[in-house]
């Protein structure tokens, strides 16, 4: 498996790693929230797990890709360096407060419990 693999894109603080037209790897709401960074509309900081991660899932029996622990673990510290102020995700006494959402290339309303 491919270490390099780029697998998660930040976004936030007026910077995205991804853009509007990138549906069919980052979903419409990553594409969305990567093409509103890149137009200067205020988003809070986040990262997009890419729809190629949930093919490979199911392509590697039910296992993650080698690789994607890490990348989620890096994108968490730039999302906890964008919010500041000592927030932590895990922390007790500063928790840092994530939204977890689904996506696809294609809207399907209601179909995903988020």
């Amino acid at each position: 498996m491919d270490t390099e693999k780029k697998y998660v894109y930040f976004f936030g603080n007026g910077q995205a790693d991804g853009t509007g037209v990138m549906k069919d790897l980052l979903g419409g709401k990553g594409a969305g929230l990567a093409e509103m960074t890149n137009t200067g509309v205020p988003v809070p900081p986040g990262f997009t797990i890419t729809t190629e991660v949930c093919n490979l899932f199911y392509d590697l029996g039910k296992r993650v890709p080698d690789g994607l622990d890490e990348q989620m673990h890096e994108y968490m510290k730039q999302v906890e360096e964008a919010v500041g102020d000592g927030f932590l995700f895990g922390s007790a006494e500063k928790p840092l407060l994530v939204s977890v959402r689904s996506g696809s290339k294609f809207s399907m309303p209601g179909m995903m419990d988020t």
